[in-house]
């Protein structure tokens, strides 16, 4: 099938956790299928907390998904019937998506990343922040603060560990708003001295 150049575009979910991001992205990638539009979905193989070839919402809400390793492992894996393409997970994909991304849009598919766009530390998370410069629609989610009901826009970790990546859900990590987000919780500050 020969796909005009116009046909293609990239969308960004993007927020902090718990602000719906996957179920966004599952509700964009359902709208296309009832559609009868080819859609493949894809994730870190790295990510099976809830399930291991699903992407699963918080709420529950899923779709099946290819799970892959790394960006050109996903490349690879698309069929050429594809038309719409969906990441969930973004941020734990290699720099390599941005450009892989990009060209696929260029080739007239559309492509719908979700993420992390800055990390436990408020340090931008790449590649989101990348991929959110070469959208053409990029949607700012954001959850609701754990501690004071607010719009909250970061992830505060709530446990301890040396590791920039944790995986976890309500066990390992708050939603905050601007004026809970607390960088001077020792383990915050720790770790940004040790880890960058």
């Amino acid at each position: 099938m020969m796909r005009r150049h116009n046909e293609g575009w990239v969308e960004v979910i993007c927020g902090p956790m718990f602000s719906g991001k996957s179920e966004e992205l599952i509700r964009r990638v359902t709208r296309s299928k009832i559609a009868r539009i080819p859609v493949q979905v894809f994730k870190p193989m790295m990510d099976n907390r809830y399930a291991d070839t699903e992407v699963v919402s918080h709420s529950a809400l899923k779709v099946e998904a290819i799970p892959v390793d790394d960006s050109t492992q996903l490349l690879r894996a698309i069929h050429d019937s594809t038309r719409v393409i969906g990441i969930d997970e973004g941020q734990f994909f290699d720099d390599g998506l941005v450009e892989i991304v990009d060209n696929l849009a260029a080739t007239g598919l559309q492509v719908i990343v979700a993420g992390l766009d800055t990390d436990y530390l408020r340090r931008p998370f790449e590649p989101i922040p990348s991929l959110s410069d070469r959208a053409e629609y990029v949607t700012k989610m954001l959850a609701v603060c754990h501690r004071c009901g607010g719009p909250a826009l970061y992830t505060q970790r709530i446990v301890q560990s040396d590791d920039l990546v944790v995986l976890g859900a309500q066990d390992a990590y708050e939603a905050r708003c601007r004026m809970c987000y607390d960088p001077g919780e020792p383990e915050q500050t720790r770790l940004a001295i040790d880890g960058g």
